[in-house]
């Protein structure tokens, strides 16, 4: 799995994506001219202060590019130094959903869509020529299946009541309102809950924004736990080819990650964590977990 947290300490922190659009077979990348350096990259930036780094390179990539895109699987990303410091750059594959005309054109002068093997030689970076080489390695299509464990919800043991409406606390629904702009990246059109109190708010504010309801199924619930039941949710949710998110509990999330992604190791998530299955044909490609 490939894990990517928040601003380490002493690091700069970026993210950024290789942009995608046309066939799978034969795509088309988009590279971005900055006159500042008089190189040829791809779109990437600088975090702000207490950003995602997913929420970080969608804004990248519009502000450089006007393009909105949906995010697949991550790629390798850049180590160097900068100014001294450590930095590290994330990268995802990213398929275009629109695009829109640019109107600041201080940073980025020229955005221009290649071929492959003509973006390889335009690229002024030798990283990111690798980037393309991960691009190869699969096909850019995949559809996610997203596992996420309920945000912060206090202290069970302080809570008097029925332990299924415990609510979130307060860093819990900060936690919530990131995950709704992170799970945007993703554009699940499907979400499906534990009925705990703790989980549907976990995904409320991204179904808010999306539009969309929250199907509540016993089956991923700590109470009514079925591991064979909720383990063919998760294969009806890779059959129907359908963006869709999960969200269960810290005791019933993991087999399920494991089972399914067909992944050995820790496949336990903190708390408001979540991991994405990209999946092609039903066959998972490749495994992303993810803090908040």
């Amino acid at each position: 799995m490939t894990e990517h947290a928040v601003h380490p300490d002493g690091m700069i922190r970026a993210a950024g994506a290789v942009v995608w659009r046309g066939s799978p077979d034969a795509p088309e990348v988009a590279l971005v001219h900055r006159p500042r350096y008089d190189d040829w990259s791809f779109p990437k930036g600088k975090l702000k202060n207490g950003e995602h780094a997913i929420a970080g390179a969608l804004r990248e990539v519009a502000e450089e590019t006007g393009i909105t895109v949906e995010l697949g699987r991550s790629l390798p990303p850049s180590h160097y130094t900068k100014g001294g410091l450590p930095k590290r750059v994330d990268y995802w594959l990213a398929r275009m959903v629109s695009e829109e005309s640019r109107t600041d054109r201080r940073e980025v002068d020229d955005v221009v869509w290649l071929p492959v093997r003509e973006a390889a030689r335009r690229l002024t970076y030798d990283w990111d020529a690798g980037l393309l080489r991960a691009l190869g390695a699969a096909s850019p299509t995949t559809t996610p299946l997203v596992l996420v464990r309920h945000a912060l919800a206090g202290n069970r043991q302080d809570w008097k009541g029925d332990d299924d409406d415990r609510p979130l606390d307060e860093n819990g629904l900060r936690q919530a309102e990131v995950l709704a702009s992170v799970l945007g990246a993703f554009r699940p059109a499907e979400l499906v809950s534990s009925p705990s109190r703790r989980c549907v708010q976990t995904l409320e504010p991204y179904a808010e924004r999306a539009g969309l309801p929250v199907r509540l199924e016993p089956v991923l619930s700590e109470t009514h736990h079925d591991f064979q039941a909720s383990l063919l949710l998760a294969e009806k949710a890779l059959a129907s080819n359908r963006p869709t998110a999960l969200c269960g509990h810290g005791k019933t999330l993991p087999g399920l990650i494991s089972e399914v992604g067909g992944r050995s190791g820790d496949a336990r998530l903190a708390k408001g964590a979540f991991t994405v299955l990209h999946h092609n044909g039903g066959r998972v490609v490749a495994v992303d977990r993810y803090t908040v």
